[in-house]
C-alpha cells in the first residue's frame, strides 16, 4: 500500500555546530537545516511517505538554505509563508556521548509568528495524519493559533504531538499546563525520556502512560534512547530494544522516530482517523522499524535521516516484550 500524504506543522531552525577554530580567538560553525518538525518531515519524505510541512521560513540566508534541504529532501512546500522574520537559530555543542546541548537565539523569529488567516486556507482533505509539536506549541503569539487549528483537524485526521521540550526557551510549567489538552487532541503522543523527567519529574513511565491514556491520548510512545522504547496503546505495553550502531551524534533521532513510526503505520492504512483499528503488534512493528531510522540517524552528523534505500538489515538487541499492566 502507498503511504497517505502526512502534514507537519511548526519550526525550522538553523542548528549551528561548534567546530575547532583554524586560530585562537575565533568560533567556527557548521550549520545544519534543523528544528523537530522540519526533521519528522524531510524524515517522512526521504521513506516515502508523501509529506508536506506546513512552516513559517524567512527569506533570510537560513531560510533560504532550509527552502533548499527541504525541497531536495521531496519535501511539499507549496503551503509555506514566506516571513519578514529572522530565522531560529540554535547554537549547538556535542558531548563525548553525542548529546547536544542548545542555546537558542529564538526572539521574535520567523517561527512562532502564525496567525489564524495564514492557516485558514490550508486543505487537510488528502492528510492521514497531522503532526505537530516542539516550540511551535508553546511560544507565542502563534501557540494559541496552532492548538486551534489542531483542535479543527482532530475530528477527521489522526493527531500527533512529540511534546519536544526545551526548558532554556520556554519553562516546562507551560507545557504542563497544556499537555493535558494536548492529548485531549492527540491521537498519538511520542516523547523522549528527558521529555518524561522535564513533564513528570520522578514518574515511572508506565504510570505516566496511563496519565496521558487517561487525557485521551490512545497511544503514547516513549523513546529511552540506548534502553530502546516503550510503547503503550490504551494501556497494553510493548518493550522494543534499541539497535546497536556506531553513533556519531543523536540529533534529530527522536524525530527519525517519529517519522518512521508515522510512515510505517500510514503504509499500513492505519492512519487517517482516532486509530480504532490499530492493535498492539502493529504498534510493535511500526516501533521495531523506526528503531532501524533512528539509528541511521544516529550513525551520521547532525539531523540527517535515512532515505528509504539505506534502510539495511538492521536489528534490534533483544526481542520485544509484550505486556498488559494497567487498570484501564
Amino acid at each position: 500500500m502507498s503511504p497517505p500524504q502526512i502534514t507537519v506543522l511548526g519550526e525550522c531552525v538553523a542548528d549551528a555546530f561548534t567546530e575547532p577554530a583554524p586560530a585562537g580567538g575565533e568560533l567556527a560553525l557548521r550549520v545544519l537545516p534543523g528544528g523537530g518538525p522540519a526533521n519528522t518531515a524531510v524524515a517522512l519524505a526521504r521513506l516515502g511517505t508523501p509529506a508536506r510541512f506546513l512552516a513559517r521560513l524567512s527569506d533570510d540566508v537560513f531560510g533560504r538554505l532550509f527552502r533548499s534541504h527541504l525541497a531536495a529532501s521531496g519535501v511539499d512546500l507549496s503551503h509555506t509563508v514566506r516571513a519578514a522574520e529572522p530565522s531560529t537559530l540554535a547554537v549547538a555543542e556535542l558531548d563525548d556521548r553525542g548529546q547536544a546541548a542548545f542555546s537558542f537565539h529564538a526572539q521574535a523569529t520567523a517561527d512562532w509568528q502564525w496567525t489564524s488567516a495564514e492557516l485558514a486556507g490550508v486543505d487537510l482533505t488528502g492528510t492521514a495524519c497531522l503532526h505537530t509539536g516542539s516550540l511551535a506549541l508553546v511560544r507565542d503569539p502563534g501557540a494559541a493559533v496552532v492548538e486551534d487549528f489542531l483542535a479543527a483537524a482532530a475530528p477527521r485526521t489522526t493527531i500527533s504531538i512529540d511534546p519536544n521540550v526545551r526548558p532554556l526557551l520556554v519553562h516546562p510549567e507551560v507545557y504542563r499546563a497544556r499537555l493535558a489538552h494536548w492529548c485531549g487532541l492527540a491521537d498519538v503522543l511520542r516523547l523522549s525520556e528527558d521529555d518524561l523527567d522535564l513533564l513528570l519529574p520522578g514518574t515511572p513511565p508506565e504510570q505516566a502512560c496511563d496519565t496521558w491514556h487517561a487525557a485521551g491520548a490512545r497511544l503514547v510512545v516513549i523513546t529511552r534512547g540506548a534502553e530502546g522504547v516503550l510503547a503503550s496503546l490504551d494501556g497494553e505495553r510493548v518493550r522494543v530494544p534499541a539497535v546497536s550502531t556506531p553513533v556519531v551524534d543523536t540529533v534529530g533521532a527522536g524525530d527519525s522516530f517519529t517519522a518512521g513510526l508515522l510512515h510505517h503505520l500510514g503504509t499500513h492504512g492505519l492512519l487517517g482517523g482516532r486509530l480504532t483499528d490499530l492493535r498492539l503488534a502493529d504498534v510493535e512493528a511500526a516501533c521495531l522499524f523506526a528503531v532501524k531510522v533512528a539509528a541511521l540517524t544516529c550513525s551520521v552528523a547532525g539531523p540527517n535521516p535515512p532515505w528509504q534505500d539505506r534502510l539495511g538489515p538492521l536489528t534490534t538487541d533483544a526481542p520485544a516484550v509484550r505486556h498488559l499492566d494497567s487498570t484501564h
